[in-house]
């Protein structure tokens, strides 16, 4: 007989957990160029349909069917047979359980295109996201979830800082490792180099979304919602997953602050997924202080495990995948066998428990590197692993997926380089002379020598937004009337201000600026240029620089009129 309330709880729990994708979809768009953002939300979609499906065709069965020798489950091809009806916990029915272990299966394959980003075929990130959903997850769950080698050995691991992070992590550094890092990431030394993500924004989104889908994650792992103790549990599961979260972004602030001069803002973001990873594990079994310590920990390990990945190892994660899912499940794990209340090392438990989650973590690890080995080797022979560089310097939206811009309100050109809102002329239709499109008249004499004028200048002034103002109101006063603003990103002599991305110095900091354009005739070319000075002065590195061009001619579109009648009022 089905409980109404356990029954909903782990449909409630599957929905969370299923909103953890987007999250996850986000949190990638933010962190790699606009270029790709399309391919990487392609490849977030297909890893949760594609994998639902292969994971519904058998990987379930094999997770969690019959065991064979603790090593796999029974095949249930379809699940035709009784191993839904079997597996299902007191209370769930059947259906439910398996909807809440799918999106868990999504998850795991998600975090491979994080860290293979922005450089990996889409055709090869299907095939490698239905291996994992139907073989590497469910056989490595299989000995944890499905009463495998390492269940009877008793390992914990709650809701899967190694079942599915750590198998999610490690698929991913082995597949960054093989398809190789970015053009540009590393300089002919070695040196690593920071390529920001193009939102910041969207990342934290994604983060927010993914804190929010984690008491999913974990709470409902507990697949009941009844009786006291259960409910008891709850609470401290929710409890411990928030502290682990929030104390995984505060050790982040606080060591990027000091190794940086200054917090680092995706690597926080980082942390928070840090401390949730690192809890996973062990949620229901720590102290809430237990929890605090975990998340310490693990925001302490992605920051190092961030560095080592990058600069020592050479392997190009752009989203820090790896040293979140891999590193923290594998931290997170370890500190089980130090924090759990019942049987951990710091609570008079011994090292058995410790040492059997040692042995899980070398045992998932080395499967998962194996699986992923073999696999991503025969998909590098057949279709390839890497896109061209042509089309990895162009991005993958276009050569992937026919999309010039993910963000096509602001996309100032088409294809064929005219601007998108004008169309081309009809073929065979004859184009309208250039006397009638932009009328000029011209005023040399019969001689061909163009009469004497006033002599024209352009004076072009690059300095900080913020001095657009009193800038305006300067020129104004001694009768500008006319002039040009544009924003724009430079940097001086000075490199501007040192930033740091994870670690890594950005090579050239490009800060927002503005460049005004004016065309003086009437005026003065040094009384401009002195009001100019005396309005942007501050004493500052940036206050600005000016240039001054000499201008042959001025041509009014409207009226035809040229040089120093053009430059007048009407």
């Amino acid at each position: 007989m089905y409980s109404s309330v356990n029954t909903i709880w782990v449909l409630l729990g599957a929905a969370l957990v299923f909103f953890m994708q987007p999250g996850f979809a986000m949190l990638e768009a933010g962190l790699i160029r606009a270029k790709n953002v399309g391919n990487i939300i392609m490849k977030n979609v297909i890893d949760l349909s594609l994998g639902s499906i292969v994971y519904w065709i058998v990987g379930f069965s094999i997770m969690f069917g019959v065991s064979n020798a603790g090593i796999i489950g029974t095949p249930d091809i379809f699940l035709f047979g009784d191993t839904l009806a079997n597996i299902a916990p007191d209370g769930v029915s059947p259906w439910s359980f398996f909807i809440f272990q799918t999106v868990f299966a999504a998850t795991a394959a998600t975090i491979v295109s994080g860290a293979m980003a922005e450089r990996t075929k889409f055709s090869a990130y299907c095939i490698y996201s239905v291996v994992i959903s139907l073989i590497v997850y469910p056989l490595s769950g299989h000995w944890i979830w499905g009463g495998g080698w390492l269940a009877e050995l008793g390992f914990h691991d709650f809701a899967g800082s190694t079942a599915v992070h750590m198998v999610g992590g490690v698929a991913g550094l082995v597949g960054a490792a093989m398809v190789g890092p970015r053009i540009g990431k590393y300089s002919k030394s070695g040196k690593s180099r920071a390529i920001p993500g193009h939102s910041l924004s969207l990342a934290a989104l994604g983060v927010f979304i993914l804190w929010f889908g984690w008491f999913g994650f974990n709470g409902a792992s507990t697949v009941s919602a009844t009786g006291d103790d259960v409910l008891a549990l709850m609470g401290i599961i929710f409890t411990n997953t928030n502290l682990a979260a929030a104390a995984g972004a505060a050790a982040v602030m606080v060591i990027t602050w000091i190794r940086y001069k200054g917090p680092d803002v995706s690597m926080t973001l980082n942390g928070v997924l840090a401390g949730l990873v690192g809890i996973t594990a062990g949620c229901d079994a720590v102290s809430a202080t237990g929890a605090v310590l975990i998340g310490l920990i693990s925001g302490a390990a992605v920051v190092i495990g961030v560095e080592i990945i990058d600069k020592s190892f050479k392997v190009d994660d752009p989203v820090g995948a790896v040293g979140v899912h891999c590193v923290c499940g594998a931290v997170g794990t370890l500190c089980v066998g130090l924090f759990a209340v019942d049987g951990g090392l710091f609570y008079g438990g011994g090292a058995g428990l410790l040492g059997v989650q040692a042995l899980g973590v070398i045992a998932v690890a080395a499967l998962v590197t194996i699986a992923m080995l073999i696999t991503f080797s025969v998909i590098k022979g057949i279709v390839g692993l890497r896109v061209t560089k042509e089309e990895e310097i162009e991005g993958l939206d276009i050569h992937e997926h026919g999309l010039e811009n993910s963000y096509a309100d602001f996309m100032p050109l088409s294809g064929n380089g005219r601007p998108a809102e004008v169309a081309p002329a009809a073929p065979g239709a004859p184009a309208a002379p250039v006397e009638a499109a932009i009328p000029v008249t011209d005023t040399r004499d019969a001689g061909g020598e163009t009469p004497k004028a006033p002599k024209m200048t352009k004076i072009s002034i690059i300095t900080r937004q913020s001095m657009f103002e009193p800038l305006e109101a300067a020129m104004s006063a001694i009768g500008i009337t006319g002039m040009t603003m544009t924003n724009i990103l430079g940097y001086g002599a000075q490199k501007g201000h040192p930033e740091f991305y994870r670690g890594v110095e950005v090579q050239a900091r490009l800060l927002p600026k503005i460049r005004v354009e004016i065309i003086v005739c009437k005026v003065p070319v040094r009384t401009v240029i002195e009001t100019a000075k005396k309005a942007l002065y501050t004493g500052s590195i940036g206050d600005g620089k000016i240039f001054v061009y000499d201008v042959e001619n001025v041509i009014r579109v409207r009226t035809g009129e040229e040089g120093y009648d053009a430059l007048q009022d009407d």
